[in-house]
């Protein structure tokens, strides 16, 4: 079975309110590694320290392209002394995606930090939505084009697989497709289908609408649409090193904590009957 991790976000106000008890919770439901979206105002060698203790592992973090850019070494400084050996661009604006008017830049900068992270021992990689899957002039995949253009080697896949459903496409597709790419695959689950406004669910694009919530709303992992034991099958298959949960909103009438443990929990049930 491949390590199980979470993206913090999705547990991100009680790590906010309580940081080191919420490491803790996590342990104990089974995780095994985090990934980092931010260090909540903490020291990373305290941090580092902290997840040495419980005995978790600092699998990777979600850093913004602007912080990145803003002081690369810096973001390199803190992750390191945390101990990730991956950082993941979790969004891009309009222009920097492929088709848009900064697109060609957006390259050139993404090979220069990946040589640049790469120096420092850390793997870049890109985490997607369902933007990226509009075809371009060329009849491609906009996903497709970031991957085909960038080296392997300065560029991993970090594929989100709720975001490649939404889209329309298969996961398993994308694993086999760019196999020994993706070290990370995020794990989310859905309901409902895609809507004008699923954005403002994970804090960009407006406010959330009643009747949009209605429609398309994040899951626990397993409790949703998505058939995941085939999905983890592949990723043993093509190089995933890590599953990491994430699930940027709640269920409703559930904790951020309680969804956390209900997706780790499905994920152990689904693996140990399959």
């Amino acid at each position: 079975m491949l390590p199980i991790a979470i993206q913090l976000y999705s547990v991100r106000d009680e790590a906010q309110s309580d940081f080191e008890a919420t490491l803790r919770e996590l342990k104990e439901y089974g995780y095994e590694g985090v990934e980092f979206a931010g260090l909540y105002g903490k020291d990373p060698a305290e941090i580092a320290a902290l997840l040495k203790e419980i005995g978790l592992v600092p699998v990777s973090a979600h850093v913004s392209l602007p912080e990145l850019l803003a002081d690369t070494d810096k973001v390199i400084k803190d992750y390191t002394t945390v101990g990730c050996k991956n950082i993941a661009i979790p969004w891009l604006a309009a222009e920097d995606r492929p088709g848009g008017s900064n697109y060609d830049n957006f390259v050139k900068t993404v090979e220069a930090l990946g040589k640049k992270l790469a120096a420092a021992g850390i793997a870049l990689s890109y985490h997607n939505h369902d933007f990226e899957f509009e075809r371009l002039e060329n009849g491609n995949f906009g996903f497709d084009n970031l991957y085909d253009t960038v080296d392997p080697a300065l560029l991993k896949m970090q594929m989100d697989t709720c975001w490649v459903s939404v889209a329309g496409q298969s996961p398993i597709h994308y694993l086999e497709k760019y196999k020994n790419r993706c070290p990370l695959l995020h794990l989310k689950d859905y309901v409902g289908e895609k809507s004008n406004n699923m954005y403002a669910l994970i804090g960009v694009d407006g406010e959330v609408k009643e009747k949009e919530v209605r429609a398309f709303e994040f899951r626990p992992v397993g409790s949703g649409v998505q058939r995941f034991l085939p999905i983890i099958e592949k990723a043993k298959e093509c190089g995933v090193e890590w599953l990491i949960v994430e699930q940027d909103e709640p269920t409703p009438n559930m904790s951020r904590l309680e969804c956390a443990k209900e997706s780790i929990e499905n994920l152990k049930k689904m693996i140990e009957n399959r």
